[in-house]
């Protein structure tokens, strides 16, 4: 009986020849992640392990302050304070404000994330990495002190779930709509403690950044990690980062997949998922007239530079509506040289949009994009849940850049066939 990818990266890690779904197994960990949240609780964690002085290794202990920077308040500046203190005693990598961005693209950028790797993080979303055949997922801050202190992490081995798309991809459709697809076919508790497998001819049409956003996602269906295979699009970008010396694993033929799911890409339309899980997904097309106040397009979900480009070709010698405040959250520093390069800056500013730093801040709620009481948000992040992004009373739709950068020039939820066609009617 054959074994998964990710039974095959967890019996590599453990020692093992073969492991099985439910088993409880030691593993090794390449890459320890934590953000300036996660951090402070670990390092807390960290200084009650009986003779655990030093991280055991520090090139695999990685610091990114995201959430709330740059700092959003006093109280912010002194808990990264001691977060930077302790990463940079430890001689582990942290990244400052300035030279890095949002945790999940600024490690796959740095090389520091690739195939065969266990890749263990402080934050749900860590599942991201998954797009380049690791197995990586989110914990809590006691196991990242463990972790730094052992090297090595608990896990249970998940049962997968197998996704396979078929068909081509409509215009305007991206691996958002996709996940946002899947989550509605699964439900967001469908894939609780499971492996999200994604397989299928339609996947050779995505970029690395439709597959970030999708095992970014997986998590939304409750999956412990989502991955893809290795194919000539993950070498491509592994190589445009100088991440080298990778193993790539890939599943058995004979594998055994708790359940198996085929999708029908092809039918699929730009998705928007309405307040407030991201299960709710249906067709713009079937959104109605919904009215909003703000538009945030970017962050470690849609930050990429494929997705700024999106954003920027819809927002081309438009402006956005008078009514709505459109925020464009590069997910790094490198990804905004870049837009400022190609000129997507000038586009940004020219429709009024408003150009943030890197930062975590408006899709937590937690600062430069918070939305009062009762108004209406469309999206490019992750979770639209009661309260995630400000006032409890406020709405959260959830879609790809190009319908989000619509719905700003529309002042409502649109697509980009309406917007650009110069027919959408204004709110």
């Amino acid at each position: 009986m054959g074994m998964t990818i990710t039974e095959k990266i967890l019996a590599a890690h453990s020692g093992r020849e073969r492991v099985r779904p439910g088993e409880i197994v030691m593993v090794g960990v390449d890459v320890v992640l934590a953000n300036e949240l996660s951090a402070a609780l670990a390092i807390d964690e960290f200084k009650k392990i009986e003779g655990a002085e030093r991280i055991a290794d520090p090139e695999g202990a990685i610091f990114v302050p995201d959430h709330f920077t740059p700092n959003k308040d006093i109280s912010t500046a002194r808990l990264v304070s001691r977060v930077r203190e302790f990463a940079l005693q430890q001689n582990a990598r942290w990244f400052e404000v300035g030279r890095a961005g949002i945790e999940h693209c600024v490690l796959p950028q740095h090389g520091i994330v690739g195939p065969g790797q266990v890749i263990i993080g402080g934050d749900s979303h860590t599942t991201t990495y998954g797009a380049l055949g690791a197995f990586a997922t989110g914990v809590g801050s006691t196991d990242v002190a463990v972790a730094w202190a052992i090297g090595e992490t608990w896990l249970r081995v998940p049962p997968t779930v197998k996704v396979t798309y078929r068909g081509r991809l409509r215009p305007w459709v991206r691996g958002k709509d996709l996940i946002l697809y899947t989550i509605k076919q699964l439900t967001v508790d469908g894939a609780t403690y499971m492996a999200m497998e994604f397989h299928g001819e339609t996947l050779r049409e995505l970029s690395m950044a439709g597959r970030f956003t999708m095992a970014n996602m997986s998590i939304e269906a409750g999956a412990k990690n989502g991955i893809f295979h290795v194919d000539e699009v993950t070498r491509e970008f592994l190589g445009s980062v100088g991440h080298t010396g990778y193993t790539e694993f890939s599943s058995d033929s004979d594998a055994q997949y708790v359940r198996e799911v085929e999708i029908d890409a092809g039918e699929i339309e730009p998705q928007i998922a309405f307040p407030s899980i991201p299960e709710n997904a249906r067709p713009v097309s079937e959104a109605g007239h919904v009215r909003i106040d703000q538009v945030v397009i970017g962050t470690c979900t849609n930050g990429w530079i494929e997705d700024m480009r999106e954003a920027a070709h819809v927002l081309r010698g438009q402006k956005v509506a008078q009514h709505v405040r459109c925020i464009i959250v590069p997910g790094s520093q490198e990804i905004q040289k870049q837009m400022v390069r190609e000129g997507l800056m000038e586009i940004f500013m020219e429709a009024d949009c408003i150009v943030s730093t890197s930062t975590c801040g408006p899709c937590i709620g937690g600062h430069m994009g918070v939305l009062g009481d009762h108004e209406v948000c469309v999206s490019t992040t992750n979770r639209n849940f009661v309260g995630r992004m400000g006032a409890r009373s406020a709405e959260i739709y959830l879609a790809n850049p190009a319908v989000a950068a619509s719905s700003a020039i529309a002042g409502r939820i649109a697509g980009p066939d309406e917007v650009m066609s110069r027919e959408a009617v204004l709110a």
